[in-house]
């Protein structure tokens, strides 16, 4: 099965390049690959619950993204650090199939990755 990393960079104030970044996601997952979301910088945001309602102009909504995400079994990565930077701690990763990881992580996925595409 084709791995696909889908590296999420940008924030909830670009609601459609976020959102687009998950419905790819979200597709290579429903079409039976194995997808990893990488969620770093402003992408950090994403994960917030204060954030769940954003949606992008023909992307979609990000918490039916989300919960697709989980759904399909995709598994989620969110940097650590960058979590830290923005006042994030364990509970960004609540209610999704999230760990924090390292930049080191990030290499790797993209190494073992068939495919990755970065929003």
């Amino acid at each position: 099965m084709p791995r696909f990393l889908v590296h999420i960079h940008t924030g909830p104030s670009d609601a459609n390049k976020a959102t687009l970044g998950c419905l790819i996601a979200l597709t290579a997952a429903r079409k039976g690959h194995d997808v990893t979301v990488f969620f770093a910088g402003d992408g950090v945001h994403l994960l917030a619950p204060a954030h769940a309602g954003i949606e992008g102009q023909g992307t979609g909504r990000l918490s039916d993204h989300l919960t697709g995400l989980s759904e399909a079994g995709a598994r989620f990565r969110v940097s650590g650090l960058s979590a830290k930077a923005r006042g994030y701690d364990e509970a960004l990763l609540e209610g999704h199939p999230a760990e924090f990881a390292m930049p080191d992580a990030l290499v790797d996925l993209a190494h073992a990755a068939d495919t990755v595409l970065c929003y």
